[in-house]
């Protein structure tokens, strides 16, 4: 992330630590949680600028494969070549589940909204 943007971040220091590392291969060996998105194509100012990024960040499953006993890998689904399928059957990869999670939340919400409770 650009120097700029972490600087203007506010959050409390003393409990969150900062850490940078050269690259998502180094960062998919320490962290507990990714959470990986698509590259938002409708967010770039041109088609030139998007495809510099497209495929900059794609987790196969070597990348999987990497992380930590414990760790995840959440995405709010569809995915759009972000993450490959053979990434589906890693122990590391919960975003079916999370998405299954997603419905049940759901519809508690709006029995709640629904029954005034």
């Amino acid at each position: 992330m650009p120097r700029h943007l972490i600087e203007t971040q506010s959050f409390d220091r003393e409990l969150i630590q900062e850490v940078e590392v050269p690259g998502l291969t180094e960062a998919m060996k320490s962290v507990d949680v990714v959470y990986q998105t698509r590259i938002q194509k409708e967010r770039f100012p041109s088609e030139e600028e998007y495809l510099k990024f497209k495929g900059a960040y794609v987790i196969d499953r070597t990348l999987a494969d990497s992380m930590k006993d414990g760790g995840i890998i959440i995405h709010p689904l569809p995915r759009v070549g972000e993450i490959m399928p053979e990434v589906d059957d890693s122990p590391h990869a919960v975003y079916f589940k999370q998405v299954g999670y997603g419905l049940i939340v759901r519809m508690a919400l709006l029995k709640m909204l629904l029954s005034n409770q």
